[in-house]
């Protein structure tokens, strides 16, 4: 062994120890844990190992893998681990860095096409500083972001354009100069991909235009220089009716100017069309490592994709008895997801129709007397009554900041034989907390509740409906008998993220009258008097998939993986069944208006939560399908205009909803706003068995009419102690990207990419 070879050795075998002492470290912390070891003999017969060693020690290899890709390089726990060289059958090649199965550090990535990516890799992804050069000659330098052009770059396009400047999620966004090669240019703002706010274009002439700009053309205040110093100072618009402005004119100038028109400055930008280079076939991310298989499973494969980690879909809540598992437990445990995976389920099958899912027993248990939690149900809709009807001055929008201060609270007692402030009733006396009381009376006013109307929801002759099991964090939920409010117990530390962040909140919902953002009504607690002293804690908010139409389909999304599945079959899901990431198999399509305002607003929403420093959140998504055949299959709407019946005919289809109604008529159009009562369509998608963490399936063409209700929900997870200890823990187990605890910043960041792939504008 040379002294290279040694070097590199004793560095790996260094990493390895350190590696061993943080295992030890985090087993001390959260249990013992166990990897399903890669049987050693799984490798073809032909594979030759050059200095191989035992277990835990790099060493140099070059093996011919099941499925025909060759890997030479270093090699640790069954890993490539080091420098390497990986080749694909279909002709892809990376040489760099890996770090446990994983591209990780510095490498190069090439496409059989000729295309070719050399920089920074992690988890699998180009992140980092690099320089993708395409088979066309598109050349692009700069920073990336999970295989996306984000922050700072430079791109040179093969028809000789420029670009520089900021990068978002793959598009030009932000300040940026583009230079054509006939010697245009602009400086400006940039968004999506395309000339947007305020910027200036010069063309190589001479002249140029100043001001705001929208979708690539000029809109709103601006000025048009000319070279002789003569300029047009106006409001601009492709519109003819909406363009006016004046021309004043130079010395040199001549009369024929004066008759210049506006709208020839439109047709010369169709001259100067921003470039948007050639798509990438495949991501360096989505190649996946040979299949290798397990001694404890027997035939059943576990493959790898190139972040090196074993793909698993189903994840038990972590709780302290399931960190000391036997290895046989958590081995079943990761092998749960290939039963979940058939034929006979239409997400894995396009030749079996979608059909309707049955419809499930209202949501929630009746709180009548002799419920465990009906004198609970009594004081809070006595404080709520109290709360609501309690005489208060008018108030603006324009809140002082006392006003959010955590210590701004009422207290107030009710006894059962009633004061001068309270009414007597039949429960134990208990004392009612009011958080910020102006704040949340000013949301009220701000999301146009009416009073009436709140306190007959929530206090009026209807008990309150509790859902049959708490949520994951262990908060209950309430129901109203309307469904249009849900009130949910709130731990202590959630109340103290919110009241943090309430002067944010209110902010952000009066400067965004769209926000996806669920609203919140009210903050309270109950607290017995007595020997108990129990205090609980309420948020009231609002029911995002209330309607008066059925909701057939319900998906709670994260933009994460582990866990992400339902463990229930496809026969036993109902209307009222929570779907997650993995169960999805649609593409939402939204109107082009529509689609450029969720984008906009799911990026402030997402901004928004990011400054606030909360993750977990997900977006809650339900479907109405407007087109049902009598025996329970969902129509696509191709199938529907080829047969060239009308959604009336009774022998094709069941009649519709109420629905169309409220389509038919303007006068009920303002009912539809972004996320509520959407007529959208929707696009399946079928996940192949074999990419078992595949977030988003193959698109088929097979679109289905909808009316759509969406909203981010669960916004009040701090990345706290606890969190960052789950993390550190399942990363352990898992791919970190898999997980849904995470940095905030991180955290916004995936779940933006993850919904801008689920949506899609609808051409």
């Amino acid at each position: 062994m040379n002294k290279e070879q040694s070097s590199v050795l004793k560095a790996w075998e260094a990493t390895m120890r350190k590696t061993q002492a943080a295992k030890k470290r985090a087993n001390s912390i959260f249990g013992i844990t166990s990897m399903a070891n890669v049987a050693q003999n799984d490798v073809e017969d032909d594979d030759t190992d050059k200095n191989v060693s035992t277990s835990g020690e790099a060493y140099f290899a070059e093996k011919i893998l099941p499925n025909g890709d060759y890997y030479t390089g270093q090699w640790q726990d069954n890993f490539p681990d080091g420098q390497g060289k990986y080749l694909w059958t279909d002709g892809c090649i990376y040489i760099g860095e890996w770090h446990k199965g994983k591209t990780m550090g510095r490498g190069r990535f090439t496409w059989p096409s000729g295309a070719s990516y050399e920089g920074e890799f992690k988890t699998g992804y180009m992140d980092g500083s690099g320089i993708y050069i395409g088979a066309n000659g598109d050349t692009y330098k700069g920073n990336w972001v999970m295989n996306l052009k984000h922050g700072h770059g430079m791109m040179h396009y093969s028809n000789g354009d420029l670009f520089d400047g900021e990068w978002r999620r793959g598009l030009q966004e932000g300040q940026g100069k583009y230079q054509w090669k006939n010697k245009n240019y602009y400086v400006g703002e940039w968004k999506n991909g395309v000339i947007f706010g305020k910027g200036t274009f010069v063309w190589s002439n001479g002249s140029k235009y100043d001001g705001f700009w929208e979708d690539g053309l000029p809109k709103g205040n601006g000025t048009y220089q000319w070279p002789d110093g003569s300029f047009y100072v106006g409001n601009w618009s492709k519109d003819p009716d909406e363009q006016n402005g004046t021309y004043y004119p130079s010395e040199s100038s001549s009369a024929a100017d004066l008759e210049w028109d506006p709208t020839t400055v439109y047709n010369d930008l169709g001259n100067s069309k921003v470039c948007h280079g050639e798509r990438v076939s495949i991501m360096p991310s989505q190649k996946r490592l040979a299949m290798w298989y397990s001694t404890k499973g027997g035939d059943r494969p576990r493959r790898m994709s190139v972040d090196g980690r074993a793909s698993v879909g189903v994840e038990r809540p972590l709780d302290k008895t399931s960190l000391w598992e036997s290895d046989s437990e958590r081995s079943s445990l990761r092998d749960l997801d290939y039963e979940l995976y058939d034929d006979t389920n239409p997400k894995f099958n396009l030749g079996l129709p979608l059909k309707l899912p049955k419809l499930g027993k209202r949501q929630g248990e009746t709180i009548s007397k002799g419920h465990r939690n009906y004198e609970l149900m009594l004081n809070l809709q006595l404080g709520i009554r109290h709360s609501v009807g309690r005489p208060a001055p008018a108030t603006g929008f324009d809140l002082k900041a006392s006003a959010f201060d955590p210590k701004e609270k009422i207290w107030t007692r009710f006894p059962p034989e009633g004061s001068k402030y309270t009414p007597p009733h039949q429960s134990c006396e208990f004392r009612w907390k009011d958080y910020c009381p102006v704040v949340f009376r000013t949301l009220r006013k701000l999301f146009k509740v009416d009073p009436a109307d709140y306190m007959i929801s929530i206090c009026g002759n209807d008990a309150l409906r509790e859902l049959s099991s708490p949520g994951k964090s262990g908060s209950f939920f309430y129901l109203t008998n309307d469904d249009r409010y849900m009130i949910k117990t709130m731990k202590k530390s959630e109340t103290k993220v919110f009241l943090r962040m309430l002067s944010a909140y209110y902010n952000h919902c009066r400067s965004f009258d769209n926000t996806l953002v669920i609203k919140y009504y009210g903050l309270h607690s109950v607290k017995l008097t007595g020997p108990a002293q129990k205090k609980v804690r309420f948020i009231i908010m609002g029911n995002l998939l209330r309607s008066d139409i059925t909701i057939h389909r319900r998906f709670d999304l994260k933009g994460s993986s582990l866990g992400r599945i339902t463990d229930k079959a496809e026969s036993e899901i109902d209307n009222i069944t929570i779907l997650k990431d993995l169960d999805l198999n649609f593409i939402f399509k939204l109107q082009k208006s529509w689609f450029q305002e969720f984008c906009w607003q799911i990026d402030r929403d997402c901004e928004f939560l990011e400054q606030e420093r909360t993750m977990d959140y997900s977006l809650l998504v339900g479907l109405h399908f407007r087109e049902i055949s009598p025996n329970g299959e969902l129509i696509p709407c191709e199938r529907r205009s080829l047969s060239g019946n009308s959604h009336n005919d009774s022998a094709h289809h069941l009649p519709r909803t109420d629905m169309d109604q409220l389509l038919l008529d303007p006068k009920r159009w303002a009912s539809i706003k972004l996320g509520t009562n959407m007529p959208a369509r929707v696009e399946r998608t079928i996940r192949k068995p074999e990419l078992e963490l595949q977030l988003v399936g193959e698109r088929t063409g097979e679109c289905y009419e909808v009316v759509m209700f969406f909203g981010i929900i669960d916004i009040l997870q701090d990345y706290d102690i606890t969190k960052k200890l789950e993390h550190a823990y399942k990363s352990i187990q898992y791919d970190p990207t898999s997980i849904s605890a995470v940095d905030p910043k991180q955290y916004s960041r995936r779940f933006r990419d993850f919904i801008f792939k689920v949506f899609a504008e609808d051409a």
